[in-house]
């Protein structure tokens, strides 16, 4: 029975906000963890760990998320392995995430002048204490601003997660619009809540970019 458009189904909306929130922050810092991991591999110089992140990045990123979603939502579960939604989703957009940030970390790596790593092993410092005090604080740098414009993307990817079932902001818009059938100011209140969510991390990349231009330019 379709019934009105009501404040109760905005809050709902809004409520379902904070899966979204939990999906993107677990994915996100998962992925930190897991990009970390794949960038250190892909400049490691081992040709086993570079050439395991070179395929593991370019699964990830050439593969649809919608598909790996699916993979690991009803693939686990074809094998005797059920999985709930949420964990379904933190697993695919971590994957996800490791792929995405290990390529943006990689590029920053990369980007710090030879001349550190050269003076760092005259030091006689080993990798480990290159890498930690003075390759990744300047690539850290260099990457912050495209690791906040990922994350805007991200939190957006999370609407996929509704494919598999989970509640989160897209799912709630779709409860509701099944029950109203009022698609414009349903899906217009959940665009509204996007953009709310994601316009001002777009402003702080952009802020960002800009900055590290200034300071390339000094």
């Amino acid at each position: 029975m379709i019934r009105e458009f009501s404040q109760a189904d905005i809050y709902f909306i809004v409520s379902a906000i904070r899966w979204t929130l939990l999906l993107s922050l677990v994915a996100f810092v998962g992925g930190a963890i897991g990009g970390m991991l794949i960038a250190l591999a892909r400049t490691s110089g081992r040709r086993a760990l570079s050439g395991f992140a070179r395929a593991f990045i370019a699964v990830f990123q050439g593969t649809p998320l919608l598909m790996q979603l699916f993979l690991v939502y009803f693939g686990l579960a074809v094998v005797g392995l059920p999985i709930n939604p949420l964990l379904a989703a933190a697993v695919a957009l971590t994957l996800h995430a490791s792929a995405y940030l290990g390529e943006i970390w990689r590029g920053a790596i990369e980007a710090v002048p030879q001349g550190q790593s050269e003076a760092a092993t005259a030091l006689s410092l080993s990798y480990p204490d290159r890498m930690r005090h003075v390759i990744l604080p300047q690539a850290m740098r260099v990457a912050t601003a495209p690791t906040v414009g990922f994350l805007v993307q991200l939190i957006k990817g999370t609407s996929l997660a509704s494919i598999i079932g989970f509640t989160e902001l897209t799912r709630a818009g779709q409860i509701v619009n099944n029950a109203t059938f009022q698609p414009f100011l349903v899906f217009g209140t959940v665009a509204a809540l996007y953009f709310i969510l994601c316009w001002p991390l777009s402003l702080l990349a952009r802020h960002m970019e800009a900055r590290m231009r200034r300071a390339i330019t000094r």
